[in-house]
């Protein structure tokens, strides 16, 4: 079995099946999280929220250049895929922005006001855009490229490579895999929790972003924690309900005391797997957001798994989670054919749930202790293949939250032209002026992982700035 195989068998955390090695792992952390001692943990609540695009977003009919030389040059780039100026929803950049003009694609007009204000209050600016991220091992320009004079990620524009790079952020590649989010819980864990849930809370299934050397992510669906009687489901008072019968049955073997030590330590850890997710779904099932499920219409897939993560965010003091990071995804943006018509269309359901997301966090008082950012396998070709775009390099990324200095792109937008300082070839791959590690550097620091412990959560970190001396690299983060 390989190490990507392995890592990603260890990481199950679903209790729908009650044997295996996975389970096992996932009880492990929760043991750690019920050890974990209050003493010397921190007084605030924060949760890192990371929205998976899986497929390559092409994050350049997202974020596009409104004034009228650089559209002219992303224009001839893109050819038939352009989007005019006049179909732009116009971005407002604060004083202290690029000074550039942008505009959002015409789909996101809930991203608009969360970047220029929400209801109009430039005070309320939610939302900012990073430009050009990509997965980087040391700072790399279009020359070194060329010339090789530099190492570069392994399989730059294979999808399953790149999205174990972005969860990684390791791009020389690991022999065991564990991913950025799961390190830093590592770091963390023990100081920042001391309810029985796990750390990293994934509604997407299992992900390598979430897997630490010591934890695993807990799996929940948007209906709550998986049991032995399902999701969010009740077996009532009936005694003879199949549901009661089954885990009644279930339960009386793990209850049994058992004569070897593996065998009882499985029982022991099965057993408090169980009453975690127990306690998981009475705590979800009890909570009411009637306060804010307006935010979340239509209950599709993406919007019901960011209503299921406003309500965990909003129980961290019953789960006992100073810190957490939860992980959601929605796939299908590998864009070959069809792009205009298919990317409107998902942005559509992006904007609508991002939106929904924040309002519902400012409802709740929440938006000062949320930061949620998107990461997405690559950019995306400039040039068009006649229909559609083919897999590159460098993309935009947008971070939303109270802590975010909204209004701005942050970064440094590139040169769109063809064969341009930015474009390495192949129809426009474009070198990536931010990297992985600065990215995810600024939230983690943010996040609470000293910078004396950054190196073990990003080893490439030192590569592009020094934690212990320098400032939060991209600047969008407010300190």
């Amino acid at each position: 079995m390989s190490g990507f195989t392995r890592r990603r068998f260890l990481g199950e955390s679903s209790c729908a099946a009650v044997s295996g090695v996975a389970v096992l792992n996932t009880l492990v952390n929760l043991q750690l999280a019920q050890r974990a001692s209050a003493q010397g943990a921190p007084s605030d609540y924060k949760t890192l929220v990371c929205l998976f695009l899986n497929g390559g977003n092409d994050s350049f009919n997202w974020l596009v250049p409104r004034d009228a030389g650089r559209h002219a040059i992303y224009s001839t780039a893109r050819g038939g895929l352009a989007l005019g100026t006049g179909s732009l929803l116009p971005l407002n950049q604060t004083a202290q922005g690029d000074g550039q003009l942008y505009g959002i694609h015409p789909s996101c007009a809930g991203l608009q006001e969360l970047f220029n204000g929400l209801g109009g209050d430039t005070g309320k600016r939610r939302a900012a855009f990073i430009a050009n991220v990509g997965t980087l091992i040391e700072p790399t320009t279009k020359a070194g490229f060329l010339a090789e004079s530099v190492r570069l990620p392994r399989a730059l524009f294979s999808h399953s490579d790149q999205i174990d790079q972005w969860q990684t952020s390791v791009p020389q590649g690991m022999s065991e895999l564990t991913g950025w989010g799961g390190r830093a819980a590592d770091v963390l864990h023990a100081t920042a929790n001391t309810g029985q849930t796990a750390m990293g809370i994934s509604l997407a299934g299992n992900n390598l972003f979430q897997v630490g050397n010591t934890v695993r992510q807990f799996v929940i669906t948007a209906d709550g924690a998986l049991t032995l009687a399902g999701p969010n489901t009740s077996v009532g008072d009936d005694p003879l309900n199949p549901l009661r019968l089954k885990n009644a049955t279930q339960k009386s073997l793990i209850e049994q005391h058992y004569t070897g030590l593996m065998q009882e330590s499985f029982a022991q850890l099965t057993k408090s797997s169980l009453e975690a997710q127990e306690f998981f779904l009475s705590q979800f099932n009890g909570y009411d957001d009637s306060a804010v499920a307006g935010f979340f219409p239509g209950g599709g897939s993406l919007m019901s798994q960011f209503r299921a993560a406003a309500k965990a965010i909003a129980l961290r003091p019953q789960l006992g989670l100073k810190r957490q990071t939860i992980y959601l995804s929605l796939g299908g943006w590998d864009h070959h054919g069809e792009l205009l018509t298919t990317q409107a269309g998902m942005l559509t359901v992006l904007s609508e749930a991002l939106t929904g997301f924040q309002k519902a966090l400012d409802q709740l008082g929440l938006q000062d202790s949320v930061v949620t950012f998107t990461a997405s396998d690559f950019g995306r070709t400039l040039r068009s293949n006649g229909r559609g775009t083919d897999h590159a390099w460098g993309g935009n990324a947008f971070a939303m939250g109270g802590p975010v200095l909204g209004g701005r792109v942050h970064g440094v937008f590139p040169d769109l032209a063809l064969e341009g300082p930015d474009d390495v070839g192949y129809g426009g791959r474009l070198v990536p002026k931010v990297s992985v590690d600065a990215f995810f550097g600024e939230m983690l620091d943010w996040f609470g992982v000293p910078a004396s412990s950054m190196e073990m959560v990003l080893p490439n970190v030192g590569n592009f700035y020094q934690p212990t001396v320098t400032g939060r690299p991209v600047g969008f983060l407010a300190v």
